[in-house]
């Protein structure tokens, strides 16, 4: 498995993973609703960690650095 994010995309991923943690916790998203996005939150965290999204493969996409 090649690594196809950079770590700028890494960043924004966790970000917005942050961002709708939060806004669950704090009430403001909630119901199927919320628990869609809590699944795209740690969609994201996941796939900052290990640096590879497997729907730019399918799109030929790749943020990371050029060898």
């Amino acid at each position: 498995m090649n690594k196809n994010m950079g770590t700028a995309d890494r960043a924004i991923r966790v970000i917005i993973a942050l961002v709708i943690a939060g806004l669950y916790a704090a009430n403001v998203i909630s119901g199927t609703l919320g628990i869609v996005l809590i699944v795209l939150a740690v969609v994201f965290v996941l796939t900052s960690f290990v640096s590879f999204c497997p729907l730019y493969t399918l799109f030929g996409l790749n943020t990371g650095k050029k060898k």
